[in-house]
């Protein structure tokens, strides 16, 4: 498992793990768990330019479908495709396996520290 404390957050309830210029993106266990079990996951292809604060895929679980925010600007590495064979993923290992996407990105926007993202669930 990932440490949580070497993670950014966003107010959308993702996880960025930073890694050189490469920004890998799922979401986080407190999304995940409010989703349900999730059932299915759209993701964007590798190569799509994505825009930070667009929607880029979709989360669909046996309570809802919700929306995947793009972080960052940037272009899509890699698309999590143990995810797409087994969405359950998202919610055994939403920090680890449940990953979804890789973005090579262009500039890191303002993101939350563990310790934010943490008093913001907590309201």
């Amino acid at each position: 498992m990932t440490d949580q404390n070497s993670l950014q957050y966003t107010a959308e309830h993702e996880w960025i793990l930073v890694d050189g210029d490469t920004a890998t993106v799922g979401i986080t266990a407190y999304a995940a768990d409010k989703l349900g079990d999730v059932v299915y996951v759209e993701l964007p292809k590798a190569g799509s330019v994505v825009s930070g604060g667009t929607v880029v895929g979709e989360i669909e679980s046996t309570k809802s479908v919700g929306e995947l925010f793009a972080p960052v600007d940037g272009t899509i590495l890699e698309a999590n495709a143990a995810v797409d064979a087994d969405p359950s993923l998202v919610n055994s290992d939403p920090f680890g396996e449940g990953w979804l996407i890789k973005v090579t990105y262009t500039a890191l926007p303002t993101l939350l520290s563990f310790d934010e993202y943490s008093a913001l669930i907590a309201e």
